[in-house]
């Protein structure tokens, strides 16, 4: 019901609303009907992927077909409580999640240049 009041409002969404959401703190042992029956209540959903490698697991994306159930599925899930962990459910930003990796590229970069024109740092 909030869904159809947010669109008959015509409320402005904040910009960084959108369908993709990224889940932590999920129990490792979580299968994809459990995470589509707990998500699942709040809109129709696209798309789920659950974590299965070491560096990923406990986190998920999920996909919804609409922004405004994915605005009601984190206003409702953040904080819910899984299997004695509660969930952390955010708007998946791709700006954010690889800021990481390209700080590591940069550095990267910076060495090979390093070497390329032989400057060093270290008689600073």
């Amino acid at each position: 019901m909030a869904t159809i009041s947010l669109r008959k409002g015509n409320a402005r969404l904040p910009p960084e609303v959108n369908r993709a959401l990224y889940v932590r703190n999920l129990p490792f042992n979580i299968t994809s009907e459990e995470m589509y029956d707990i998500f699942g209540k709040y809109g129709a959903i696209r798309q789920i992927r659950i974590g299965s490698s070491r560096d990923t697991r406990g986190t998920a994306f999920v996909v919804y077909e609409d922004i405004y159930d994915a605005k009601t599925a984190v206003d409702h899930l953040s904080g819910f409580n899984v299997a004695n962990r509660y969930l952390i459910v955010l708007y998946y930003q791709p700006a954010k999640m690889n800021k990481k990796f390209d700080q590591k590229k940069k550095e990267e970069e910076i060495v090979k240049l390093q070497e390329k024109y032989g400057v060093s740092t270290k008689d600073k």
